[in-house]
């Protein structure tokens, strides 16, 4: 794929692709291309053309440099050129004299109106788009900066009737503005077409494909046209799939949830979602496979056959906010980033510390714009900001629990959005996975109030008065302190789950936030449901001042969950279950 892809990047001949119907317009046929990249923050912009021998040259000069000697280097490089050609005749060479010396042709650059660039002209500013390089009597197009694609890959899995999102990057272009054409392998029986073709196009012309059960059994090939959205087009590359599309699973637990998403919700209105979506880190080992998950098909824990049912679930629900927990960074960048971008949405990730999976929040790119982000990792936020001073005084009371609390990974995801449509209305939208322990009630109050403290800064100092919205896996079920501590704003002393894991790890304080915050899907019956336990540990935890619920979008009935025994199944990719709620400002 690579070899192909390298090899449409490298191709200089001929005029850049244009799009269907004659759009963009073309350079002369008779002129060749001088493709230059120049970008300010680099030193050096680099040339690439095509000698008229069939040579290819490719030159890096210092933006700065005087035009001159970037000419004079060319005209040496033409010399050189047409030298080694003159050597490759025999009888050219017997027949000599001054006709077998290479000779420097003449090298001029001219701008767009027919002007000669001065040679003591910086590079920088000499090599515009539209200009025309004169090499003896070849003439060369200059593209200054034009669409390039620098990424063109599809996922390795396949399945019929889940959406295909291919992981585009380009440079001098956006993925929004690319070309899409999409085909399909020729059934074998019916061999190569009249045309001499293997592929035939199908009618899909956009950036995501779904292949119908048709397809089955059948490679898939993806066209894509990179372009600026001003009428230039870069040359097109192909990628082809690794593997024939694979039917999919059948009904999912899922799709009757689409049914009360299908359109994104009105401008008054915000669809959040939160979910954590399985780490491949955890769900791909031995122990997953063996004790917690002994009951899941192997092939369905498997990250590219989730990522499938993933991106389908994830694109159906219409979102505005979508707050992440367990991403792996590589399904972040390779996957879901890429996936939601088509589907309108920006990506943000925040690491864990010393880990390989973290959060993250997609928010929808035309009803938000990010204003700031403020994400900390509570161990390094307790002992090092100002904030936090008084809390990390009581808590060297208990040296125990401390250790405990400063040895974890958590970290808090906290963006400010603003509105795209009414700019007055801001939100403080956070998002956190608090530690694990069944035994660890006592941790996760310490994180839950440095994240208050954390949130309190940023939406009551920072962005006076903004609501805020709370996602996450908070690994805490409705009886527990955290939960009271973040619904009621506050946890008493002698609260049991001080001393959750023991009177020796005891930890007795008294603490408060300002927040008014209500769980916006109420207190399900479980949103975690593997082998060994189910519970509600996931919240949207909303500001009941600022803002109100319109509608929860029901979870999937028991018998859905419970058809493959538990979670993760062949039809659900997590074991936890995603929450869906429209809410709307007061």
């Amino acid at each position: 794929m690579w070899r192909r892809l390298r090899s449409a990047l490298r191709s200089l001949r001929g005029s850049p692709a244009a799009p269907p119907h004659g759009g963009g317009g073309r350079p002369p046929a008779a002129m060749e291309r001088a493709v230059v990249r120049c970008v300010p923050s680099e030193p050096k912009l680099s040339l690439r053309f095509m000698l008229p021998d069939g040579s290819a040259r490719h030159m890096q000069r210092d933006q700065t440099e005087p035009l001159g000697r970037a000419l004079a280097r060319i005209a040496t490089n033409a010399a050189k050129g047409h030298g080694k050609a003159g050597k490759k005749s025999k009888k050219a060479r017997a027949e000599g004299g001054a006709e077998g010396e290479a000779a420097v042709p003449p090298v001029r650059l001219f701008s767009r109106d027919g002007a000669m660039v001065a040679e003591e002209v910086p590079n920088a500013a000499a090599w515009e788009d539209g200009a025309v390089l004169h090499i003896g009597d070849a003439r060369y197009r200059v593209e200054r900066n034009p669409p390039a694609l620098t990424e063109l890959s599809l996922p390795r899995s396949l399945l019929a009737g889940f959406p295909v999102c291919p992981k585009v990057s380009a440079e001098f272009a956006s993925p929004q503005h690319c070309l899409f054409r999409w085909f399909r392998e020729q059934r074998p029986a019916g061999g190569v077409d009249a045309a001499g073709e293997a592929w035939v196009e199908t009618a899909a012309a956009e950036r995501v494909f779904t292949p119908s059960n048709a397809l089955v059994g059948l490679r898939l090939k993806l066209r894509c046209t990179p372009g600026d959205g001003e009428q230039r087009y870069g040359p097109a590359c192909e990628v082809e799939s690794s593997g024939p599309v694979e039917a999919g699973p059948g009904a999912c637990t899922f799709d009757a949830r689409h049914l009360y998403t299908q359109k994104v919700c009105g401008p008054g209105s915000v669809r959040a979602v939160s979910y954590n979506i399985l780490a491949d880190t955890y769900a791909q080992t031995e122990f997953s496979r063996t004790v917690l998950y002994p009951y899941c098909a192997p092939y369905a824990l498997e990250i590219d056959y989730r990522q499938n049912l993933l991106k389908k679930e994830l694109a159906g629900y219409s979102a505005d906010l979508i707050c992440l927990q367990e991403v792996d960074k590589s399904v972040f960048v390779d996957s879901l980033a890429p996936a939601l971008d088509a589907f309108g949405l920006e990506g943000l990730f925040r690491i864990k510390e010393k880990q390989h999976e973290g959060l993250a929040t997609f928010y929808r790119r035309d009803k938000f714009s990010l204003l700031s982000q403020h994400d900390i990792a509570f161990s390094k936020a307790l002992v090092s900001e100002p904030l936090h001073k008084e809390l990390c005084e009581q808590l060297a009371k208990y040296p125990l629990v401390q250790e405990k609390v400063l040895q974890r990974s958590s970290v808090l995801q906290v963006s400010v959005l603003q509105s795209t449509i009414d700019p007055s209305r801001k939100l403080c939208v956070a998002n956190t996975h608090l530690y694990w322990h069944p035994k660890g009630g006592n941790i996760r109050l310490i994180q839950i109030a440095v994240a208050m403290s954390h949130m309190k800064h940023i939406a009551c100092d920072l962005y006076p008065s903004i609501p805020v919205i709370f996602c996450g896996d908070f690994n805490s079920t409705p009886s527990s302190g955290t939960y009271s501590f973040i619904s009621s704003g506050g946890i008493a002393e002698d609260h049991e789950d001080w001393i959750s894991n023991g009177e020796e790890e005891r930890c007795s304080m008294s603490l408060s936030h300002p927040f008014k915050l209500l769980s916006a899907c109420g207190e399900p019956a479980y949103t975690n449901y593997v082998g060994g336990f189910h519970g509600c540990l996931d919240y949207i935890f909303i500001d009941r001042n600022a803002l109100e619920v319109e509608q929860v979008i029901p979870l999937p009935s028991h018998e859905e969950i419970t058809t493959h025994q538990a979670l993760p199944s062949v039809s659900h990719p997590s074991d936890h279950i995603a929450l869906i709620c429209d809410l709307k400002w007061k």
